[in-house]
């Protein structure tokens, strides 16, 4: 596959893989031993970004994702990049699901999530360390502070915020600069956008979470679907309701007579509309099967014009479609 460089030297392949499904939101956890084989698959296929955190896990093993990760990689570690993140919880005594989230960026807890995150994946540094959610509590001079500090002690080597505004993101950059910043972004999820001329003002990279709307955009689920409610944040989500697949059918016909024209998959042609925008955009997909990792991974290579994007824009400023999820609700610590 071939790579891209996010911020200033980090160099990665041009579509990561999200690892949170295989412990959290998308249904019961997969079986680790298939789990480590699936993801020693995805480094032999050329992925060198892999993406966790802290908390991706159950409430059994709230950790499960770090120490799954960490197992499958030990024999790649010197060849991949791991990203993981710091800084939030699940409200899991909620009785709510998707389970509300807490977030808590002082410093002390920051230190002790690095240390917690090393352990479990079993290395000496974190490649890529995001902070998950801004706390409205801790400033963002203190948080790069820690960042400074930790890149110092050699225990993390870049960092980047997720889910961040400009006005965090500069105040950041200025003490300890950025690599990148994960946000959402998707044909169904743009707002974003709106941070580009800043990361290329900075030069900071953008890794695109949910980059086809949790799987809708694959253009593989219909009416009728039906998930879990107790593992599957899927089951809450406007896209997948029968009301959303009509709501969408204008999107799905989109992408199905691009893909068409490219001799591509759907799948394929959402995550090289953000490939071919930016030279520094990374999407993260996540997939449990080999054939979507391997489907994914060929993204890499399909060419759109600018005029093939400057039409599918046009035709998704337009359009009617659904609401999509778009994260869980974020709560004050106590």
């Amino acid at each position: 596959m071939e790579t891209r460089t996010l911020g200033k030297d980090f160099c990665v392949s041009a579509v990561g893989l999200g690892c949170m499904g295989f412990s959290h939101a998308y249904g019961a956890p997969v079986e680790e031993r298939e789990a480590v084989r699936l993801l020693r698959e995805a480094a032999q296929m050329g992925y060198t970004l892999f993406d966790t955190a802290e908390v991706y896990g159950t409430q059994e093993d709230p950790h499960a994702n770090e120490r799954l990760v960490g197992k499958a990689l030990a024999p790649f570690r010197n060849h991949v990049a791991v990203a993981s993140k710091f800084g939030l919880r699940f409200d899991m005594e909620s009785g709510r699901s998707p389970y509300p989230l807490i977030p808590d960026a002082r410093p002390e807890t920051i230190r002790r999530s690095v240390e917690g995150s090393l352990k479990r994946l079993g290395t000496d540094h974190i490649d890529l360390y995001f902070q998950h959610r801004i706390d409205p509590e801790v400033s963002p001079e203190e948080v790069a502070g820690v960042m400074a500090d930790l890149i110092r002690e050699g225990k993390i080597t870049h960092w980047g915020i997720s889910e961040t505004d400009e006005e965090y993101l500069r105040r950041a950059h200025a003490v300890c600069p950025v690599t990148a910043v994960e946000n959402r972004y998707s044909m169904m999820a743009r707002h974003y956008e709106k941070l580009f001329p800043v990361l290329e003002e900075l030069g900071v990279g953008f890794v695109a979470f949910s980059p086809m709307a949790n799987g809708f955009l694959t253009g593989k689920y219909g009416k009728g679907e039906k998930f879990d409610e107790k593992t599957d944040y899927r089951a809450s989500m406007p896209q997948f309701t029968d009301d959303g697949i009509d709501k969408n059918q204008e999107l799905l016909r989109l992408l199905s007579d691009m893909a068409e024209k490219k001799g591509a998959t759907c799948a394929q042609i959402s995550l090289a509309w953000m490939l071919c925008r930016k030279p520094w955009i990374v999407p993260i997909p996540g997939s449990r099967k080999p054939q979507r990792m391997e489907e994914n991974a060929g993204a890499a290579s399909v060419r759109l014009e600018p005029s093939e994007i400057k039409a599918l824009d046009e035709a998704l400023d337009h359009m009617e479609m659904s609401e999509v999820f778009g994260g869980t609700r974020v709560k004050k610590r106590a």
